[in-house]
């Protein structure tokens, strides 16, 4: 079995030598952090190759959500923490239920300060994991592996599938070595890691930009941007109050004073405070008009 693995181990993109550093601990300071900034430098090019299949698993995703289901990253190492650090982000941001996005991750909520580096090649526990967070059939499964071959990664897609959930993969490795089906493929292949086998660096890099496109993306087209504004912000910090203010200054001309008492009035809601300062309507009639207008801000606005 352990031959197996070296072999599945030898083949991968992400675990060869990288030719432009083999000799980086003989380096000086600066000449390192100029092979590891050069090799990084790749990582956008390589990423925007793969926009097509990013946006067949956003439409994916926006489907679900407007289902009533949710989103849930699986990974392990790095991963998994990536997974469960841009679904936290995202209800501060977008003001989204915690519920909606989640992270998952082999070892659980203790492999994010200390790894559990055996937690990953276990293909049963991930079913245990998901079916404790109540995954269904109305979700999306997007598992993250850099090596395409992580188990605990692997049997969450498989078991997603196989009770009929959408499935999404992300992998820094070739799309014509992924091993299990899935309804979209993200593959940006980073090559060697500077540092044999270290997928914390680019294709830890790569896996970042692609979760930032995929929910920036998908809170988009929910209507929770007007222009390049977050418009679903809730003020549950001094720092979100004031750019909930500033959003509202922004976007309707008003006074920071008149921009607080229109924030009072909508209850702290800016998409809210938005549609009564701009359609000139009471708080119960904007909240009417965003909902009969799938929370989009254009359309609730423009409704006669």
């Amino acid at each position: 079995m352990s031959k197996k693995i070296f072999d599945e181990i030898e083949g991968l993109v992400t675990e060869t030598r990288n030719t432009r550093s083999l000799e980086i601990d003989a380096k000086e300071t600066r000449e390192i952090l100029q092979i590891i900034n050069e090799e990084d430098q790749q990582i956008p090019a390589i990423v925007a190759q793969e926009i097509p299949y990013i946006a067949q698993a956003v439409e994916l995703i926006v489907e679900s959500f407007k289902n009533r289901g949710r989103l849930f990253y699986i990974g392990a190492g790095t991963s998994g923490r990536l997974g469960i650090l841009d679904a936290s982000e995202c209800p501060p941001t977008y003001g989204t239920d915690p519920e909606m996005i989640q992270g998952i991750i082999a070892g659980g909520l203790k492999a994010l300060v200390r790894s559990q580096e055996g937690a990953e090649d276990d293909a049963k526990q991930p079913v245990v994991d998901l079916q404790d967070a109540g995954f269904s059939n109305h979700d999306v499964a997007f598992g993250i592996a850099a090596s395409r071959r992580t188990p605990y990664v692997l049997g969450a897609l498989q078991y997603a599938k196989q009770i009929g959930a959408k499935t999404v993969y992300l992998t820094c490795n070739p799309r014509s070595e992924a091993t299990i089906p899935v309804d979209v493929l993200i593959c940006p292949v980073v090559g060697p890691e500077v540092i044999m086998g270290s997928t914390r660096m680019k294709a830890g890099t790569a896996t970042k930009l692609v979760l930032n496109m995929v929910t920036t993306t998908a809170m988009i087209k929910l209507g929770k941007v007007y222009g390049n504004l977050m418009i679903d912000l809730r003020m549950t910090s001094k720092k979100l109050e004031e750019r909930s203010k500033r959003v509202v200054m922004l976007v309707t001309g008003k006074s920071y004073e008149e921009a607080a008492q229109l924030l009072e009035r909508a209850h702290g809601h800016v998409k809210t405070a938005l549609v009564m300062a701009l359609a000139h309507v009471s708080f119960d009639e904007a909240q009417l008009r965003l909902e009969k207008a799938d929370g989009l801000l254009r359309r609730a606005i423009q409704e006669a």
